[in-house]
């Protein structure tokens, strides 16, 4: 009898502390964040469409100067280390390469023509944007004659978008 009391007793004991244990431990805050969600939440993210319509507008300028033959113009984008790779040529780096092809280029435009520059979507960051768009190119008469696609890589330098990077193409010409 004595053994079932002490049994009986250890038993209503170790029940008592896991009670006494489980009343004291504390709760689980699921509203605690890790310190990667507060610190990414302290980080404001860059408005991409805000971005995206400023990106634009130097597309918009750089077709006004691509319709100008303004080849200086057309230069003010790039940064002094800026890579170009066009469709079915060799890589052309930096500004003195870049303005020879741009003069090459306008040399083979045909009279008239006008190029439009459409931004379909940046992503990155405020410093560094790559842009995906689409080029149109009509005749004079207002006729497409071609089109493309390219990407670009915007960097933020001295508060200026510049480009460091672009590529693009020519879309297949319908038969």
């Amino acid at each position: 009898m004595k053994n079932s009391n002490f049994f009986l007793s250890a038993t209503v004991a170790v029940a008592i502390s896991f009670l006494t244990i489980g009343c004291n431990s504390p709760a689980t805050d699921t509203t605690t964040k890790s310190v990667a969600e507060t610190t990414e939440q302290a980080v404001t993210k860059p408005d991409m469409a805000v971005i995206k319509t400023e990106i634009q507008a130097l597309e918009t300028a750089w077709a006004a100067a691509d319709n100008a033959r303004d080849v200086q113009a057309l230069l003010a984008f790039y940064a002094d280390d800026a890579a170009s790779l066009s469709n079915n040529a060799p890589m052309v780096v930096g500004k003195a390469a870049l303005q020879k092809d741009i003069e090459a280029n306008f040399a083979k435009k045909a009279k008239g023509a006008t190029s439009i520059y459409e931004v379909l979507d940046v992503f990155g960051n405020e410093n560094t944007v790559t842009e995906v768009g689409k080029s149109t190119v009509k005749d004079a008469s207002g006729k497409v004659i071609s089109t493309g696609k390219y990407m670009a890589i915007w960097e933020k330098r001295d508060g200026k978008y510049l480009c460091v990077r672009d590529i693009y193409n020519d879309d297949v010409k319908a038969k």
